[in-house]
């Protein structure tokens, strides 16, 4: 293929993925703000916490799927698996076995996030979120 045509293409998939990023992000604000307002203008709105929490992680999970599309990392990749498998065990409460074997997939992902992301892609990653500056 040629190369211009190879490059326009993938500067039009990389604008797609800013522009459903930003779409993402706009109907989480949107559910944010339905979430607060229900919080105040429903009766009874704190005896179903397992909504709230559900609702809550919901939204979180769609942030990191966000930060995911914007800077596509292995490192981000696996925390959004990180997080959304961590919701399931905190929202669902499904049965002993279901918890066990998703605890072990986020022990997984720990230990491909150790073991098989290069270091230069994980020191990008760490250096991102270090407020010291030192990189540890």
């Amino acid at each position: 293929m040629n190369p211009k045509i190879t490059k326009l293409l993938y500067r039009l998939l990389h604008a797609l993925e800013y522009i459903i990023a930003f779409l993402t992000m706009i109907v989480l604000i949107g559910m944010l703000v339905l979430e607060f307002y229900k919080m105040f203008a429903v009766a009874g709105y704190f005896s179903s916490a397992g909504d709230y929490l559900q609702n809550v992680l919901t939204i979180v999970v769609g942030l990191e799927f966000v930060r995911m599309l914007i800077n596509l990392t292995p490192a981000n990749t696996l925390e959004v698996l990180i997080i959304a498998i961590a919701r399931q065990v905190i929202v669902s409460h499904e049965s002993a076995v279901s918890n066990i074997v998703c605890v072990l997939c986020i022990g997984g992902l720990f230990a491909i996030r150790k073991f098989l992301i290069s270091e230069r892609d994980y020191q990008k990653e760490v250096s991102k979120d270090d407020v010291s500056g030192t990189g540890a």
